[in-house]
């Protein structure tokens, strides 16, 4: 578990701002906040990216539908996802937006190095459109009934000119990657998926230009303003355009290769094969994993307007706080698979984890210090009960993270707290205290639990972890991942943190 510190680069993806944030971007941007803040936790010096994608067909018609500049709408919608950043408390070290010239100065870099290397061309494109995807569909790609998978709709047939990257010519170098796990894809359901879909014919070059007249809102084609760079030269760029990689400066030099992509499973075929095969071409290294989540449906359904049943994450942190809501994404939905949100299981889980459980087990012990102990840490005793089964749920919690099983974290942060409770029941403190026995050994024991709690429970919910270091007198600098046990210090101080987890009444 002791190791050097290293550098931790990761990313989400960006959000398209046609419409306000959803659910399921909010899992995404706590999933990439808990890596980052469990890498902080390590030692590693960590950089975690965000942003918005702000170009592109639906931005363009949502914004003319509703009589408003398109720059006006990507604005508006842009700020609704800075605004989600700070309510879910993230911790990102950047916010990145397509429409900034800081992004708009690197995508002009990077397709310039791609025809550099003479793999843009010019020629014409017929096939199927979908406007929801902004993407070009394969026949053998649509459902049965001729429709976007994702979307349900037939797409439109378009034919026109567009430049095209050779994306046929870095086929088998992706392959190769993605099988020796150079590139992890995780799960590994996922990484069989993406060889799947590669197969044995290999990727296809793909349209990397929309006709101006199309299009008028992106970023122009270098030295060819009757087009505008398509989704990938612009939006995939960002994790290396809000590098600084215009100028090749400090951040990129330091943070590049991207350590993990976190993405949903709807946009893995364009992370693990359209961006590798243009970080090949530009001769830059590949980034080490693409972690891939599932979808969130509400109450056992594709959440959509109509049926009333979109969970949007602003109500949620206003009426019950960000801490319920981070818990019930990180511990409820499964970090590589889909999920439900429930109104009930929400509730259920939060009361009875959190409140109950969690809540109790630090008032209890904090209440048994000051009653006993007289608001001071006891003298060190005999631990060879306790330490053991700390140490192994800790080697459990690291090795959820190194998998990218968030929700597996949170399990073992509900072992180590059953076992805090149930040594508490079996000890029974209260009667060795009335008997004259040495209840400060165990109150000890249960302190160094609580600690323990809060190191675990930095990258899941910071804000209470914070609170409950200061009740046991740890600053935040002193809270760091280690396998290094019994470090309570005799006689400091210990203070009351009041109630964490107001119970919520159905």
């Amino acid at each position: 578990m002791e190791r050097d510190a290293k550098k931790f680069y990761v990313t989400t993806a960006i959000a398209y701002v046609n419409a306000a944030p959803h659910i399921g971007f909010a899992l995404e941007l706590i999933q990439g906040d808990a890596l980052a803040r469990y890498h902080r936790l390590r030692g590693d010096d960590t950089f975690f990216l965000t942003g918005t994608d702000e170009h592109g067909v639906k931005i363009y018609e949502v914004a003319k539908d509703i009589g408003v500049p398109t720059r006006e709408l990507v604005d508006m919608n842009a700020e609704k996802f800075e605004n989600l950043c700070d309510a879910l408390n993230l911790s990102n070290d950047d916010f990145i937006r397509t429409s900034s010239e800081r992004h708009k100065n690197g995508a002009k870099k990077i397709w310039n190095k791609l025809c550099e290397k003479g793999d843009i061309y010019k020629d014409v494109y017929k096939g199927n459109y979908c406007v929801g995807c902004e993407a070009f569909i394969l026949d053998k790609d649509l459902d049965e009934e001729g429709n976007c998978p994702n979307h349900g709709r037939k797409p439109e047939l378009l034919e026109e000119e567009n430049y095209f990257f050779r994306l046929s010519k870095y086929s088998d170098q992706i392959k190769k990657a993605i099988e020796s796990d150079e590139l992890l894809i995780l799960p590994a359901s996922r990484k069989k998926e993406m060889l799947n879909l590669i197969g044995d014919e290999g990727l296809k070059d793909v349209s990397f230009s929309r006709p101006k007249n199309l299009l008028p809102w992106g970023i122009d084609v270098p030295g060819d303003d009757s087009q505008v760079m398509y989704v990938w030269c612009d939006a995939l760029s960002n994790y290396i355009t809000a590098l600084d990689y215009e100028n090749e400066g400090k951040l990129f030099e330091k943070f590049w290769p991207c350590d993990a992509h976190v993405i949903g499973k709807d946009i893995l075929r364009f992370h693990a094969g359209i961006w590798i095969g243009m970080l090949l071409s530009m001769e830059v290294s590949l980034p080490k994993s693409i972690y891939v989540h599932g979808f969130i449906t509400s109450e056992g359904q594709k959440m959509s307007k109509s049926l009333g049943n979109v969970v949007d994450p602003f109500e949620y942190v206003e009426k019950y706080g960000v801490e319920a809501l981070r818990y019930y994404l990180l511990r409820e939905i499964p970090t590589m698979d889909d999920g439900d949100f429930g109104w009930k299981r929400f509730v259920s889980l939060y009361n009875s984890e959190l409140a109950n459980s969690f809540g109790n087990l630090v008032n209890r012990v904090l209440m048994m210090t000051e009653r006993y102990c007289g608001g001071k840490v006891p003298q060190k005793g005999e631990n060879e009960e306790v330490f053991p089964v700390v140490e192994k749920i800790m080697d459990d919690y690291q090795k959820a993270f190194e998998v990218f099983d968030l929700k597996r974290a949170c399990e073992c942060i509900v072992e180590l707290t059953n076992f805090g409770n149930k040594y508490i029941d079996e000890k029974k403190p209260w009667v060795v205290a009335k008997d004259e026995g040495d209840v400060g050994e165990i109150l000890y024991n249960l302190l160094e639990i609580l600690r323990v709690l809060t190191v675990l429970f930095v990258p899941i919910l910071p804000n209470i972890a914070f609170r409950i270091s200061e009740g046991l007198g740890v600053g935040k600098n002193e809270l760091k991942f280690e396998k290094k046990l019994g470090v309570m210090k005799e006689g400091a101080s210990i203070k009351s943190v009041g109630v964490l987890f107001p119970r919520i009444e159905e």
